[in-house]
């Protein structure tokens, strides 16, 4: 036994005595907090002094941290809906419909096991899987983006149908807080409740309002570590929506600027989960309430010249994960995880049985210190374009329309600046990779060839191509960047 694992199954002891855990033990309510398009590096309690972010702090303190968490791709530009689709399914990418039809997904499973279903904010994957899961539902938005305070959602009625279709009366975060707030204290009944709020912050346009842009100086905000004007090659996905928000080469003070209002956005998000925080103790069940903060995905905001999350960098794909809550130690993991295997580590929590074609696996046994990891290697895929293998030291990205690859020693190299595919010395490393990202493919359903007879050219340069306005973004945004044209 590790001196590690040794720490962490004394530690997972402890804190089981301190709480006083046993079989007798009432199930947990269930609070899933989940942002939008949060890199994982947003959090001031996981070393970023520059965002605030005092209520996510405490979480981060109080629980358990996944530090190695990662969605698993997308097959089209709004990686947002698979990412959710999986969440909620517990199913790998090729293997859930983005409508989550036929699909046994969490909360209906939950509502089954005896468990009060509420549902806000953003829901992604169609209405009648909204219905299917919850029993109650406000402010619900079943689209991908919307101009914050212009949000068309809806309520559930009874009978499953979205009623009181509206335009949210104010900003986004607030609308859905606002609406967890009113369920979590208007719910009654020895019914544990499994409540579901997912945010459409920090994803743009990023308007925060202006008491949190002011809280940040676009000339005291550093650039990423891997800030590049442009992207060295064509990744396949290089003039996407996303990737439009600024010109090329990216501006240092532009990116500088959109992280401030990114930072902005994170700060009056991470405002309003202490609102409902602070509403969940005052209804006196926040000792029995296991809490679950994640993010759909990540974003570049300007790594490696980029701004999306249509790519396969850990900015991009990797996700804060914090769990807190009753039986759960502080601490934290380097294991290699994926949203989706919060499905079977909410069942196991509710003593919910677990449906067939769940692919996930429970995070339970690490923070017990029964276990250090749940797989040894992480599968990650965008589009045709794309793919890639990580294991807790070497990742492997592979672009098959160019037939190139890159190969990065996160190690000693956690920004991912260094390509040592084309070093003889790690040829054979290169190869053992290759290997294990096609065993994946397999075992996934993946059948992307990874290899082009005939390649597209990887040289690509964007420089004097300008950005353009986004429809979504509201008319001062449009004024910052573009003036008059």
């Amino acid at each position: 036994m590790s001196r590690r694992f040794r720490l962490a199954f004394l530690t997972a002891v402890a804190a089981a005595i301190c709480l006083g855990r046993s079989s007798a033990a009432p199930r947990p309510n269930i609070l899933f907090l989940l942002s939008d398009d949060q890199r994982i590096d947003t959090i001031a309690a996981y070393g970023n002094p520059h965002v605030k972010t005092p209520h996510l702090d405490r979480l981060a303190g109080d629980g358990f941290n996944f530090r190695r968490a990662h969605c698993m791709g997308s097959m089209h530009g709004a990686v947002c809906q698979p990412s959710r689709a999986m969440i909620n399914s517990g199913r790998t990418l090729y293997r859930v419909p983005m409508d989550l039809e036929d699909v046994k997904i969490l909360p209906e499973v939950l509502r089954e096991a005896g468990y009060a279903t509420f549902g806000t904010g953003k829901w992604h994957n169609g209405p009648k899987s909204f219905a299917r899961g919850f029993a109650l539902g406000k402010a619900a938005f079943m689209g991908g983006m919307s101009n914050h305070l212009q949000v068309p959602v809806a309520d559930l009625a009874p009978d499953g149908t979205l009623v009181n279709k509206r335009t949210g009366e104010k900003f986004s975060s607030e609308l859905f807080a606002d609406a967890t707030i009113g369920f979590l204290k208007g719910h009654r009944g020895d019914k544990p409740f499994y409540a579901y709020l997912a945010f459409t912050a920090p994803h743009d346009p990023r308007m925060p309002p202006p008491k949190f842009l002011a809280m940040y100086d676009p000339a005291e905000i550093p650039l990423p570590k891997s800030f590049m004007p442009q992207h060295p090659f064509f990744n396949g996905w290089m003039t996407g929506r996303d990737e439009c928000l600024a010109p090329w080469p990216r501006p240092p003070e532009m990116i500088r600027s959109q992280l401030a209002e990114y930072y902005g956005m994170i700060t009056h998000m991470d405002e309003q989960i202490g609102r409902v925080l602070g509403a969940l103790e005052e209804t006196g069940r926040a000792k029995n309430t296991v809490i679950l903060f994640t993010s759909d995905q990540g974003l570049a905001v300007g790594s490696h010249g980029l701004l999306g999350k249509q790519n396969l960098y850990e900015h991009s794909m990797g996700s804060p994960l914090i769990v807190c809550g009753p039986g759960v130690p502080r601490g934290s993991s380097d294991a290699l995880v994926y949203l989706f295997d919060l499905y079977p580590t909410v069942c196991e929590l509710a003593g919910a049985e677990l449906p067939d074609k769940v692919e996930g696996k429970s995070l339970v046994p690490i923070w017990e210190g029964r276990a250090e990891s749940v797989r040894d290697s992480l599968f990650t895929s965008y589009e045709n374009c794309q793919r890639a293998v990580r294991d807790q030291r070497w990742k492997l990205i592979r672009y098959p329309l160019i037939n190139k690859t890159q190969l990065f020693d996160l190690k000693n190299d956690p920004d991912e600046l260094n390509n040592l595919a084309d070093d003889p010395a790690q040829a054979d490393r290169v190869a053992k990779m290759t290997a294990l990202l096609e065993q994946w493919q397999a075992k996934t359903d993946d059948r992307q060839p990874l290899t082009s007879e005939n390649p597209q050219s990887a040289e690509i340069d964007l420089t004097g191509r300008p950005r353009k306005p986004d429809p979504h973004q509201p008319e001062w945004i449009v004024r910052k960047y573009f003036g008059d044209q």
